[in-house]
Parts: structure tokens; C-alpha cells; sequence
């Protein structure tokens, strides 16, 4: 079997109603998916996660120029030999940001092209299945104004209880102040009710602001405290777990196993947070969770994409093993975008969804997703 094409697609869809987090406003959704075709009829769907602002185009330009050339003709099944070529070949210019990014894409869609050859899930490739159902949390608590709306966000915390969702992730980010009395509205709408919460500031604080936050929010029992300081400052992140209480989580914007052994070499993190849609794709996963399982630390992929990443994400999860093992370890949760995005419940023609506050993990070959063609034109850039 071999490469013979890959299919790029764009898609695009304006906002009725913008929405902010810390680092800026979102006005559209966007996405980069990918086919990849062989001579044998077998096609594999990826994805390449537009990170924050991030423009689609640039991934698909990695792709479209540097990727293509180094995997037509071979065979898609070769996957840890075409995720090193493509990695060392983009070595010079890429390491991290939208070329891995790009080498996601490709990567996802050959697990899915194999999963499909072989006629079984990627978790089965990737070892078997730890679980076959996963708890969701819900994503959310964007502002549509800026400052000022903790009323709001305590109503939007209920909708999502109402919906099924016991485990929430509230977007904080927006000044110290301002982050506490929304979380103290959020606080007295829950009461009495059986939720847990985490909160993410997507690296809007620097150490002193990112410790007052933490300290302020112990009361809280968090699940989390994600992405306290930027990226780059992983003595940041050493800091925030001598000091705080909480897990500190991080690592959606770190990328491949050589980013991973830095971050989790410092003890930086408590819980790790690769998305497969940025981070390498589904083969960088499986390093990050071999190296994080050697450090004690417990993998929970971000993934914020269509509905693509969500599928890879939860064929990941399936095999993800306990950091500590017992007879009542904490597991694994996926993460559930509940803004606004028309790629990630019109995409497939099954979507992904809640049954009893859970989510089964897909068990048909590859990715376990059949893709909506239609909707692929209707959003097409």
C-alpha cells in the first residue's frame, strides 16, 4: 500500500457572537483537516489544531509544501518511520508551533488508515483499552463582553450541570480581581451540587499575579489550576507546584517528546496536557504518555479541535494507563468544548456525545468517525 495524495481542507465559520479568553477574541472557528489517500482505496482523516489565533493556513501551507513531498509513495503504515522523516526533515525550521502542527495532521490520519487496514480501533493498536467510557468536563465560561459578567457565568455553570456535565472548566485570565468574583458567583450557583471544577488561565499572568490567583482559589478543592504562566517559563511552572495546593496542569502548547522532556524533566507539571491535534499527532502522544508515565505524571490530552481531535483524543484515552495506580485512581477526563462550533458536532454523521454524563469511546476501526462531506463544502475556505 502507498501514499498517493493528500487532501487539504480549510474550513471556516464566522461567529454570531464573538467570545474571549485571555489572550484575545475569537471571532471565527477554524480548522485544518486533512485525507490521505493510497492506492488501495484506504483514506485517513487528520487534523491540525489551530492554536489560540492561529490562521489555518499556515499548517496547511506545512503541509501542502514541506510534508507532502516526504510521504507520497511511501507506505502509510510505516508510521514511526514517516513521523521521524517528516520530523527531521522539517528539523531546521519546525521543532514546535504549526509545522508539528502540520506533522499531527499527517500522523493522525495514518493511525486512522491503519486502524482501518488492520479492521480495529487505534486504541487496540496502541496496546488495548484501559477504558471504554470517559467522564467529560465541560469548557466553557468564555466572556462575551470582557470584565464584569460573574452573573452570567454562574447561570452558564447550571446549563451545563442541566446538560449532564458534573466536571467543569472555568476560563479565568481576565484580571485577578475580576477572575475571583467570577468564581466566587460560580461558587454559590454550585453549592450543594455534586461538581468539581478547573480553572485555566491560558498563560495570562506572570508568577507573582499566576501565585496570588492559585492562593486565592485553594478554597476550591480544584481539579486543576492549568496554564498559569507562559509556556517558555517552566521554573514558572516549577514554582506554581512548590507553592500551591492544587495540580498544575499544562502543556497544550509544548510539543513533541523533546518539548515534554524538558517541562516534565524540571517537575513542572502534576498533569499533562498534549494536544495530539499540535503536540506531534497520535505517535508524539504515545511518547509524551511513556515519559510522563515515567515521571508519575498523569496525561489528559487537551483538545479544543473539530470533531476529528475529539476522536483521536478519546482513542488515546482508551489507552492511557493511571499515573498511580489503585483500586479507585483518578482517571483520565476529555475535555468537551461547549462554545460554539459548527465542525465539531455537524462534521461527523455520529457525533460525539453525552450518555448518562458519559462518553463511549468509539470502537469501529481507525478513528471509529465517518465524515460529513457536505459539511466540508458548506465551511470550505
Amino acid at each position: 500500500m502507498k501514499i498517493t495524495d493528500i487532501r487539504i481542507h480549510v474550513l471556516k465559520s464566522p461567529l454570531a457572537e464573538p467570545f474571549a479568553f485571555s489572550q484575545g477574541w475569537v471571532k471565527q472557528r477554524s480548522a485544518t483537516l486533512i485525507e490521505v489517500l493510497t492506492d488501495e482505496g484506504i483514506s485517513g482523516w487528520g487534523e491540525s489544531f489551530a492554536q489560540g489565533l492561529e490562521p489555518p493556513e499556515i499548517a496547511a501551507t506545512v503541509i501542502d509544501k514541506a510534508l507532502k513531498p516526504l510521504v507520497v509513495g511511501a507506505d502509510p503504515l510505516d508510521i514511526e518511520v514517516l513521523w521521524h522523516r517528516m520530523y527531521n526533515m522539517t528539523r531546521d525550521f519546525g521543532r514546535k508551533g504549526s509545522v508539528i502542527s502540520g506533522i499531527s495532521a499527517v500522523d493522525i490520519a495514518l493511525w486512522d488508515i491503519a486502524g482501518k487496514f488492520y479492521g480495529q480501533p487505534i486504541y487496540k493498536l496502541l496496546g488495548g483499552a484501559f477504558r471504554l467510557q470517559v467522564k467529560p468536563y465541560a469548557t466553557g465560561f468564555y466572556r462575551i463582553k470582557g470584565q464584569g459578567e460573574a452573573q452570567r457565568l454562574a447561570d452558564e455553570a447550571i446549563r451545563h450541570f442541566e446538560a449532564g456535565f458534573t466536571l467543569m472548566k472555568v476560563k479565568l485570565g481576565y484580571g485577578v480581581d475580576d477572575d475571583l468574583a467570577c468564581m466566587n458567583a460560580i461558587g454559590k450557583a454550585i453549592q450543594g451540587k455534586p461538581i468539581k471544577l478547573m480553572v485555566d488561565t491560558n498563560h495570562a499572568y506572570g508568577r507573582a499575579e499566576a501565585l496570588r490567583l492559585g492562593r486565592a482559589l485553594e478554597a476550591y478543592d480544584l481539579l486543576w489550576y492549568e496554564e498559569p504562566v507562559v509556556p517558555e517559563d517552566i521554573q514558572g511552572y516549577v514554582e506554581m507546584r512548590q507553592k500551591l495546593s492544587m495540580p498544575i496542569a499544562g502543556g497544550e502548547n509544548e510539543h513533541t517528546l523533546y518539548g515534554y522532556r524538558e517541562l516534565l524533566g524540571a517537575g513542572g507539571l502534576d498533569i499533562a496536557q498534549p494536544d495530539l491535534g499540535s503536540c506531534g499527532g497520535i505517535s508524539a502522544g504515545r511518547h509524551i504518555m511513556a515519559l510522563a508515565q515515567s515521571h508519575g505524571v498523569q496525561v489528559n490530552p487537551h483538545v479544543w479541535g473539530s470533531a476529528i481531535a475529539q476522536a483521536a483524543s478519546l482513542q488515546l484515552i482508551a489507552a492511557l494507563p493511571v499515573a498511580h495506580h489503585s483500586l479507585f485512581a483518578q482517571q483520565p477526563v476529555l475535555e468537551y468544548d461547549r462554545s460554539s462550533h459548527p465542525f465539531r458536532q455537524q462534521l461527523i454523521t455520529t457525533p460525539i456525545e453525552l450518555v448518562n454524563g458519559w462518553v463511549n469511546i468509539p470502537s469501529r476501526p481507525g478513528l471509529g468517525i465517518e465524515v460529513d462531506r457536505t459539511v466540508l463544502d458548506k465551511y470550505r475556505s
